[in-house]
């Protein structure tokens, strides 16, 4: 199947989502943000609520029998074997601190398993599409990872280094030192940022769920990079809370195996 079929609602709710947070962004400059905690931890505003919403509503428009879920809502049955996966924010702490690398995340999956992402970053008008099978493409030009291939030489990137999983802090504490230098906290731009060649590992354990991953699979894929969990397993919509992603699969199996031998 070639999924660019899907490709067209994808677009209008990124774009509904590119001109919500513009537009906040602009109009509460000079303002605070306020938001509530979930149960989990996690800050949620009434912004990553709206363009969920809006995003949801795009969706079923165009496709009104297909699955969604959703960061901020949940899982809508549609009785079909697609689901679309949407984070409106990915990165909140960062959109509330008035740090402008926060993104909105938005998925397609085939039984499971991601075949369409988009990682939308409105504040400094960047989108990445990644679509199986084709080539991975930022403000519609092809990209592809840097080909790195030694741990030693790696630029490394981890989300955030707090939810760290126990049986995994020995691991991701031992792996940071053999990299040549990292870069914290900048949540899915992160991932971008790697399919484009600036960044050729990132690492994270603890704090990630579908929502937050299945629209970097194809994008990273499609940029020649790899992208699984920490048992070096593919990540689809039922995978744990680990990713490991690195632009060239040997660079990938050293993070592995680094890992693994401390876990």
């Amino acid at each position: 199947m070639d999924y660019r079929i899907f490709l067209q609602a994808a677009q209008i709710a990124a774009d509904r989502a590119r001109y919500i947070l513009t537009e906040h962004r602009k109009n509460k400059l000079y303002e605070h943000i306020y938001f509530d905690t979930k149960d989990d931890e996690s800050p949620v505003t009434e912004i990553d609520q709206y363009v969920e919403r809006e995003i949801r509503q795009i969706i079923q428009t165009f496709h009104p029998d297909h699955n969604i879920l959703g960061e901020e809502y949940g899982f809508q049955l549609g009785g079909s074997e697609f689901t679309w996966v949407i984070d409106p924010i990915d990165g909140t702490r960062q959109f509330i601190a008035g740090i402008p690398i926060y993104g909105t995340l938005i998925s397609l999956c085939h039984h499971g398993v991601p075949v369409l992402g988009i990682i939308e970053h409105p504040a400094v008008l960047e989108r990445w599409i990644g679509i199986k099978g084709h080539p991975s493409t930022l403000n519609g030009l092809p990209i592809e990872t840097r080909k790195c291939t030694q741990l030693e030489l790696a630029l490394m990137s981890s989300s955030n280094t707090e939810p760290v999983l126990p049986e995994h802090r020995a691991g991701y504490e031992h792996i940071i030192p053999k990299t040549k230098w990292r870069v914290y906290g900048a949540a899915c731009y992160s991932y971008a940022c790697l399919a484009t060649g600036r960044i050729d590992l990132s690492i994270d354990s603890g704090g990630m769920r579908e929502v937050d991953y299945c629209a970097l699979v194809p994008v990273i894929e499609g940029a020649g990079g790899k992208i699984t969990d920490w048992e070096g397993k593919p990540l689809t919509m039922h995978s744990g809370k680990t990713v490991v992603a690195a632009g060239t699969p040997e660079l990938h199996q050293q993070a592995l195996d680094v890992l693994h031998q401390y876990k």
